[in-house]
């Protein structure tokens, strides 16, 4: 079945990808997804390469339960009411009314809190710097796979420190030491990192970092947030720690996730209208050979012959796709849906001629290769596939952003989905929300660091006290 083309209808286009390419289907319950096996290799990379970093950082991994008494989450107000629309609660258990309703984990700082209130009693204690892989529930009212779903699946990290400086720097230092690394390394994405406004952070949050990539239809994907809570949640659940001066204080705290939202922001910000476009850190299949022949004896010759050039890969993740039912054009269509790097085409006339056509997923550039050094050739096209994609992405992020010269600018731009805007801002809500009432966009960030802007307010026209990024979002 063809894709809709990403230019005439992006959402369809999306649903395509994901449901052509295996990646991903909806489950029985409303909003929530089963992960296929080659959507979910490409989340185990993704995961690996947070997770070594992670632990590279001094982190350690641990697991907390999904299920918290409800009167936890009561005493963070801010918190609660941030999360109250979106939280699942179970009233019943074993044939029985629960005598104290439980929670299923939106996120999980007032259990670890609560946790951490018997796990700290001196600063000699701290820093508790803490992650967990785990799965997560928030009721979405318009679910859609990868992108918002009722369950996911994510890390959460979960840090105590004895000073707020030592929490800033944790907060920032996984934004961009961890995530945004893996985002433009590992993925080939490109992100722009900042702090979110007032309005749009974390519940019970002093400061939310976020990266925020730009998909190709214009709109942004919030692809990773770190936060810093300061005191509140230390406060909320009693925890104190004997300081050095033998006072008690309270701990400074953060929290920081990534999820498998970023499966979507991969498939949106490389794929194109054949399908998905991996970056070869993260494809399950770098290089797929497919064979080409009529007759038995010419199947065995290229089988052969393509055993030689797996051999040869070494490491590199081969598929063979020797599958009889389907003809040579049918896999290759299938392999450029699903995003191979490179494509091997290995017929008997390839080996009369002693070599191998080499089809690039990224610029479907396609040339023949002489057999004895193909293999050096495949390996080497595997950074340049790498680099390019981030080369794109980063391209079309700068292309799609503008500084526009009046509010009708950009409010037109905007409406439009046309990319990032970055314009001044007097640091009011009452702009905020006008922008948001009339162009359906929010701000995506500020800058990591300040920045005194040029001009006055585009909304309203007073001071400017910050450069904000609008977009709309998803």
């Amino acid at each position: 079945m063809a894709l809709p083309r990403q230019s005439e209808d992006f959402p369809s286009w999306y649903q395509e990808v994901v449901k052509q390419a295996d990646l991903a289907e909806n489950s029985l319950v409303r909003g929530t997804m089963v992960i296929k096996p080659y959507g979910f290799a490409i989340w185990e990379r993704i995961q690996e390469a947070f997770d070594e970093r992670i632990k590279a950082t001094g982190h350690q991994n641990l697991m907390f339960p999904m299920f918290i008494p409800a009167r936890l989450l009561e005493k963070e107000a801010e918190h609660v009411e941030g999360f109250a629309p979106e939280v699942a609660v179970v009233t019943h258990a074993g044939g029985s009314e629960l005598e104290e309703p439980l929670v299923i984990r939106p996120t999980s700082e007032t259990i670890i809190w609560d946790a951490y209130s018997r796990w700290i009693q001196s600063y000699r204690d701290l820093p508790l710097l803490y992650n967990q892989w785990c799965n997560v529930v928030r009721w979405e009212l318009r679910p859609r796979l990868f992108l918002r779903t009722t369950e996911f699946y994510w890390q959460e990290g979960h840090t105590a420190h004895e000073t707020a400086p030592e929490a800033i720097a944790e907060q920032r230092m996984i934004l961009t030491d961890v995530y945004q690394d893996v985002v433009e390394r590992v993925m080939a994405m490109h992100v722009a990192p900042g702090h979110k406004t007032e309005s749009e952070r974390f519940p019970g949050a002093l400061d939310s970092m976020t990266i925020e990539a730009l998909m190709r239809d214009g709109k942004a994907l919030q692809s990773g947030t770190s936060h810093y809570l300061g005191q509140n949640f230390a406060k909320a659940y009693g925890v104190q720690f004997q300081g050095r001066t033998g006072e008690l204080e309270s701990p400074y705290a953060t929290s920081w996730g990534v999820s498998t939202r970023l499966v979507g922001g991969l498939i949106m910000q490389h794929g194109d209208d054949r399908g998905l476009r991996l970056p070869p850190a993260l494809a399950p299949y770098q290089v797929v050979i497919v064979p080409i022949h009529r007759t038995d004896d010419e199947r065995s010759r290229v089988l052969e012959a393509a055993a030689k050039i797996v051999a040869e890969l070494g490491d590199l993740r081969v598929k063979v796709d020797d599958r009889e039912e389907h003809r040579p054009g049918y896999k290759f269509n299938e392999w450029e849906l699903r995003g191979a790097p490179v494509r091997l085409e290995l017929g008997a006339r390839d080996l009369d001629q002693e070599q191998a056509t080499v089809v690039r997923r990224d610029t479907m550039d396609k040339s023949p290769r002489p057999l004895g050094s193909v293999a050096e050739h495949v390996r080497g096209l595997q950074a340049e596939i790498q680099r390019e994609l981030r080369r794109q992405a980063r391209a079309f992020t700068e292309e799609h952003t503008i500084r526009p010269g009046s509010y009708d600018e950009m409010r037109s731009f905007l409406v439009a989905s046309g990319g990032f805007a970055i314009a001044s801002w007097c640091g009011s809500g009452e702009c905020e929300a006008k922008v948001k009432a009339e162009a359906k966009a929010t701000i995506r960030y500020l800058p990591m660091d300040p920045v005194r802007p040029e001009g006055p307010c585009i909304v309203c026209g007073d001071e400017g006290v910050d450069a904000a990024a609008w977009a709309r979002a998803y």
